[in-house]
């Protein structure tokens, strides 16, 4: 009987799609997701009961169209292209960064192939990815702040000075002196990269401090966990910070050489050939010498600053960056200032070439027409 029953029973809405609502489907309706209820056949079932119960359904939001609106905005595209560049980019060459690491902080051979062998001697071939799992948490933040901070200060900036163009630069009174802030002679695009590399060494620097300590003494610090605990029991939360002042100061030249580099090398070639876009490996070419060019110049400070960070673990801390610059010169001479650069040199340029190549290729996937608006 009650097999009976159930074979009578019958679907107000059959299925459920993702169109548009309509007669026997159910589907996205001002922006909610409709699901028909079945309705039973029931000759007991007054008129305005059984249009009750055909009307039930469960509305639920259209999270696909929610999370495309969400990306389709410029400054969350351009986050979210950082990070997936910056992942991307670090999985590859993290073997690199484990070397160079070694070399400027002065662990093992001098040589970018004698550091190789000693690495895969000691650690396997696992060991060329010593602190690989910090790496990728570090760079995926680090990257969208860097990138996603670039775009959004030098659009402001430039904004800005075009307002200032209008109305004036900003004063500032002193008794009856008013003096006038010449910002409009400010680069945007330079004002962008140095906020860029404070923004995101800010916020992450505490993992670049996990992640040098654990490929620097695996053995040590063989899990982020064990690194944690024991750099908290040591040094506390200020632990986490160690060597902030003195990365904040090599930070700062480098990202504004490096931004400041991109866009005016990729602004003159696309001039010169007359081009509004570049091709996959025209970027790589340009995000290349920009990283090269920008490493060069800060390396000095980026010596300094690896020292200061690990130098608790060799039980020699210089107090400062300059003492620890000094101390470089007194124990290598000035070509000690620059130990590694060939090492850094082979990183940087291969990751800031493929780092802007992804980062523009993602850039277009999700903005599309929309970027050069």
């Amino acid at each position: 009987m009650g097999v009976e029953e159930a074979g009578r029973k019958k679907l107000a809405l059959a299925s459920i799609g993702f169109a548009d609502v309509r007669v026997g489907a159910a589907g996205y309706k001002d922006g909610l997701l409709v699901v028909g209820l079945p309705v039973p056949k029931d000759d007991g079932l007054d008129a305005a009961a059984a249009r009750v119960v055909g009307d039930l359904a469960a509305r639920l939001p259209n999270v696909g169209a929610a999370a495309r609106t969400f990306l389709r905005n410029r400054e969350v595209a351009e986050f979210v292209s950082g990070a997936l560049a910056g992942a991307m980019t670090k999985a590859v060459l993290a073997p690199l960064e484990t070397i160079r690491t070694r070399m400027v902080v002065g662990v093992g051979s001098k040589h970018i192939f004698g550091s190789f062998v000693e690495i895969v001697e000691h650690n396997g071939w696992q060991g060329l990815w010593a602190g690989n799992t910090i790496n990728m948490l570090r760079i995926i933040p680090t990257q969208a702040i860097e990138l996603g901070t670039f775009e959004c200060v030098k659009r402001s900036m430039a904004s800005a000075q075009e307002k200032w163009k209008e109305d004036g630069c900003p004063k500032i009174q002193l008794g009856n002196l008013k003096i006038e802030l010449p910002f409009h002679l400010l680069s945007p695009i330079a004002i962008g990269g140095a906020a860029a590399g404070i923004a995101s060494t800010l916020v992450c620097h505490p993992l670049e401090v996990l992640k040098d300590r654990m490929t620097v003494n695996r053995e040590v610090y063989p899990s982020i966990a064990i690194a944690l605990n024991k750099i908290y029991r040591t040094d506390g939360i200020g632990g986490l910070y160690a060597g902030l002042c003195p990365t904040l100061v090599g930070m700062l030249p480098y990202s504004t050489c490096y931004y400041f580099m991109y866009e005016t090398i990729k602004t003159s070639y696309c001039r010169t050939h007359k081009k509004k876009s570049l091709s996959r490996p025209e970027l790589l070419v340009i995000g290349a010498l920009s990283g090269l060019t920008a490493s060069t110049i800060s390396f000095p400070l980026e010596v300094a600053r690896k020292r200061l960070m690990v130098g608790s673990l060799q039980g020699k801390c210089p107090p400062h960056m300059i003492a620890a610059l000094a101390e470089v010169v007194q124990e290598e001479g000035v070509k000690g200032l620059f130990r590694g650069w060939a090492a850094s040199s082979l990183k940087v340029m291969p990751t800031s070439g493929v780092t802007w190549m992804f980062y523009e290729a993602w850039k277009d996937l999700l903005l599309g027409s929309r970027l050069h608006a």
